[in-house]
Parts: C-alpha cells; structure tokens; sequence
C-alpha cells in the first residue's frame, strides 16, 4: 500500500483564496487509477484552510472568543474543498469517502491523538479509500488547534505501515532554498537530517502548518530502511503515474531518518 498526500500548493491556488485546480486534481486521480498503486490519500488545504486559518491565528489555540466564526469557516471550507478532490476520485472509478480528521482524531497540546483507528482500518479492508485532509480539530489543552495534512500522514503511517509514502507537491524537490524566489536554487535528490540544518525554510506563501522546513522533517521522521519517503511535482503531466509505477523521475527522496 502507498500513502499520498496531495499538496495544497498543487491542488489549489495558494494565491487565490478558495481556487480549485480541478484539471489537476482529475489528472492526478487518473495517474493513481492508472497506475494501479494500492492507495490511501491525504490532501492539504492550500487557499481553503490557509488563509483564514492565518488570518485568525487559529495554530496557536483559542485565545478569544472572536476565532470561533473562524474555526467554523475553515471546516466548512475544508469540507468543500475535500468533497471536490472526493468527486474527482469517484470520477477517476476509486471508491473514495470522506474522514474528517475530527471524526477520528483529537489533539493534545498541537499532538494528534488517536485512540481507536478502527474506522479507518474497517474503510481500507472493505476497499474503500478514506479520504482524510488537513483541519481545525478539537485540542484538549488549547481548545483546537490546525492538524496539518502532514500530522496526519505520519500518523497513518502508524496505523498502515505503508511501504512507500508520497508527497505531492508543485515544485520538483526540496531544495536549499525556495526555487520561486531563487532561480539558481539547487535540487536535494536526497534529504538526510545532516543537510536539513544547512536548508533555508523560506517560502513565498504564509503557511500554518510549518511551511517547507516542517515537510522535510515529516519526510524524514516518516522514512525507515523498509520505507521509502518521496516528494515528487505533480504539476508535471505523467510524473505520479511514473513514480507509482517504480520508474526513476525527479524528485527528492528521504533517506536515514531523523
């Protein structure tokens, strides 16, 4: 089994606020249908769950009352933004169906807590694919907090022990520093925690999940010597499909752990 996580960055317009890459997304569905890969999906919120979400400073827990409407606009928009990536699936003839991280999880202090994953596991061995997505979920100490798509990602890989995890994103790497901004910027076809000190986190999009520094060490805490970790651009046409179906492509793979 292969779990996926399909980037904000790559299904939405960061830019934009509520922008759906729907062309994207239904290609990207197909190169998974296509390839034949057994798979679980994670997506990211981009322009649905970021720009409120940052706007209201809703990583850091509650602090007043006035970031309640808020919570509630992020799942509402996360809500939509999954049901089209759900639609898109079904179209691509996967059985795929909704799991809110709430629905499953809480937090604790910024920590997801999973205390039962059977509904999960009872989707997966039925052959049917949960769909699960970055959110606002309930915190035990700070009332709620953002569950990232990448907390969830290391968390299912508990959960399923998936013997290849791949994040899809719209660039072709990691790099030192952010290729958008720097165009001499060099790509990292390796990631190991002695190159993770030298790397700039810089982005050019305010993200409260962590932006990329927190993605490399999600990458490298997920990767063991049974399981390979890779981020690959699926803005490039055919690029997945090739990934899944154990062709070389360009991309950056996390090696040695944190």
């Amino acid at each position: 089994m292969i779990l996926i996580k399909l980037g904000g960055s790559v299904i939405t317009d960061k830019t934009q606020y509520r922008t759906f890459n729907r062309d994207v997304v239904s290609r990207l569905c197909k190169e998974i249908r296509d390839s034949g890969a057994g798979a679980i999906i994670v997506h990211g919120g981009g322009s649905f769950g970021h720009v409120v979400s940052k706007e209201y400073s809703l990583q850091n827990g509650l602090i007043d009352f006035r970031q309640i409407p808020a919570v509630a606009r992020v799942q509402y928009d996360m809500r939509e933004l999954n049901l089209m990536v759900i639609n898109e699936l079904l179209n691509a003839g996967m059985p795929a169906i909704s799991v809110p991280p709430g629905s499953c999880f809480m937090m604790d202090d910024g920590k997801l807590i999973v205390d039962d994953p059977k509904v999960l596991l009872s989707a997966s061995h039925l052959g049917i694919m949960p769909v699960m997505f970055g959110d606002v979920v309930f915190d035990r100490s700070k009332g709620f907090g953002i569950c990232s798509g990448d907390q969830i990602m290391e968390v299912l890989c508990t959960i399923y022990n998936p013997k290849k995890v791949v994040f899809v994103s719209d660039v072709d790497g990691l790099y030192e520093k952010d290729p958008k901004t720097n165009p001499d910027a060099k790509l990292l076809t390796e990631l190991t925690s002695e190159l993770l000190s030298s790397v700039s986190g810089e982005s050019g999009i305010d993200d409260v999940t962590g932006g990329v520094r927190a993605k490399m060490e999600a990458m490298l805490r997920i990767t063991t010597p049974e399981r390979e970790c890779v981020l690959v651009n699926g803005s490039v046409p055919g690029r997945l499909y090739s990934l899944l179906k154990g062709d070389e492509v360009i991309s950056t793979t996390a090696k040695g752990g944190l």
